[in-house]
């Protein structure tokens, strides 16, 4: 607002009853990637951004819970929880100690396919931190005291999750999409195997898939790469082992019933998980399929969710996802619906998944809005260093180009609605969708014969 020489405000010629018309994207400049490799085969990554003098470190695993052996799910999770629980003469207190010492906090993740520690301190301590980190990476104390305290908490966590609707759709879905298949588990992993699992397992484990050609260490922050490999090859060099066998995923997936159900008597609400086996990070459709799920679930103003929340008020918000994996990994639609809806909203989800196909054409402002979130706040995931080194693990695992995060934005903003539409013809199959309820069978099961769906399968809360 201009305000005259009076004092009095100037009119404005800003038209007010209409949004600003977003303008271009601005370019986004990719981090540099610089790449050694040390002599036992651990690989290392840098990238500078000095902005700030901290350096996030990561130690980087492409072994996950898929790697588990049959009868031990849960074994690499297990085994990951038993990494700070000391190495040498050190305690788990010590070590946590050490790391406080130097402001660090100890960062530990795992997925399907890999497994990483990691931690961010000013730039001055990172040798000190990366010694940490290897102390527990490669050097774990692994005392069966410690272990059965560690095993009891994982088990205790498991038996309170048969507790959390979300929780225990979340295992069982995994498990009706894939069997004995190595992707069949959460890390977690179940309360039958964890009890049968020893301290040695999870030593034989750490030996055999914790090896250093299948790990890279990830150092962004005010740091170079020449520096990094002298400190990799002070902490690290000695570490020593070939590359361990990789999951075998040749394992034929089931197929489920197409309706299944875990009764909870007297629930008020269903917990509603709908989808199948869909399609590897690695595919061609990858972008077609980001937007595609923009679309369909991915944002607050997606099909699904204007539907059932603010059409129908059936639920607080419904969503859709592709977990991309290295193998094909999931297509999922997760809400919650109240218990009287449950049957409309199966059937209202279904017809979203089957329209985005091309029964209901994707308009273009529709897509425009989707890429728009997919690409406008794009940039605010570089912004710092632990971030950037969180994506930098993306292209490890799922062996990306180094420009991939450079080539994102401009790749989603050429996809088109035909784009849209051949990818979800191409990889969401209605007729493959499985439905997993867990909810009151006794308050809706007469509602549930008008699905087409077929005699539902019902499992015990503990299955």
């Amino acid at each position: 607002m201009n305000i005259g020489g009076d004092g009095r405000a100037a009119r404005s010629s800003v038209d007010r009853s209409r949004l600003p018309t977003p303008g271009p994207a601005r370019p986004f400049k990719c981090p540099v990637i610089e790449k050694a490799v040390l002599g036992n085969g651990l690989r290392v990554w840098t990238v500078r951004h000095p902005a700030i003098p901290v350096t996030s470190l990561m130690l980087l695993v492409t072994r996950g819970a898929a790697a588990d052996p049959r009868g031990r799910e849960g074994l690499a999770a297990l085994t990951l929880d038993m990494l700070d629980e000391g190495s040498g003469d050190r305690s788990a207190i010590q070590m946590h100690e050490a790391l406080a010492a130097i402001g660090a906090q100890l960062d530990s993740d795992i997925g399907s396919d890999a497994l990483l520690l990691g931690t961010t301190v000013l730039s001055r301590f990172t040798e000190r931190a990366l010694q940490l980190l290897a102390d527990m990476l490669v050097r774990p104390a692994m005392r069966e005291a410690d272990f059965v305290r560690v095993r009891q908490l994982r088990l205790h966590r498991l038996a309170q999750l048969r507790d959390m609707p979300a929780a225990l759709a979340d295992r069982m879905f995994t498990s009706l999409l894939y069997g004995s298949h190595p992707y069949g588990h959460t890390p977690l992993g179940s309360e039958t195997a964890l009890a049968d699992t020893s301290c040695d397992d999870v030593r034989a484990f750490h030996a055999a898939a914790i090896r250093p050609s299948d790990t890279t260490l990830i150092a962004v922050g005010d740091c170079d790469l020449d520096v990094t490999v002298r400190l990799a090859e002070r902490v690290l060099a000695d570490w020593s082992g070939s590359s361990s066998p990789s999951p075998t995923f040749g394992d034929e997936l089931p197929r489920p019933a197409r309706l299944n159900i875990i009764p909870r008597p007297g629930a008020p609400q269903s917990e509603l998980r709908i989808g199948h086996v869909a399609v590897p990070r690695r595919t061609p459709d990858y972008y077609a399929l980001v937007a595609a799920n923009m679309i369909l679930g991915g944002q607050f103003v997606s099909r699904i969710n204007l539907n059932l929340r603010e059409d129908k008020g059936f639920t607080y918000g419904a969503r859709t996802s592709f977990d991309f994996r290295r193998e094909p990994g999931p297509f999922t639609l997760q809400v919650s619906v109240h218990t009287a809806s449950t049957a409309r909203a199966i059937q209202e989800s279904m017809a979203e998944i089957s329209d985005v196909r091309g029964q209901r054409p994707v308009a273009a402002d529709e897509l425009a809005m989707g890429v728009a979130a997919l690409t406008r706040g794009y940039p605010r995931s570089f912004e710092t260093a632990e971030q950037i080194a969180r994506a930098v693990t993306q292209l490890v695992v799922h062996e990306l180009p180094d420009d991939y995060f450079a080539e994102f934005v401009p790749a989603v903003e050429r996809v088109t609605p035909a784009d849209v539409m051949e990818a979800a013809t191409r990889h969401l199959h209605p007729d493959r969708l499985t439905t997993l309820i867990v909810g009151d069978l006794d308050a809706i099961g007469a509602s549930l014969s008008d699905l087409g769906l077929g005699e539902p399968v019902v499992f015990a809360a503990s299955a």
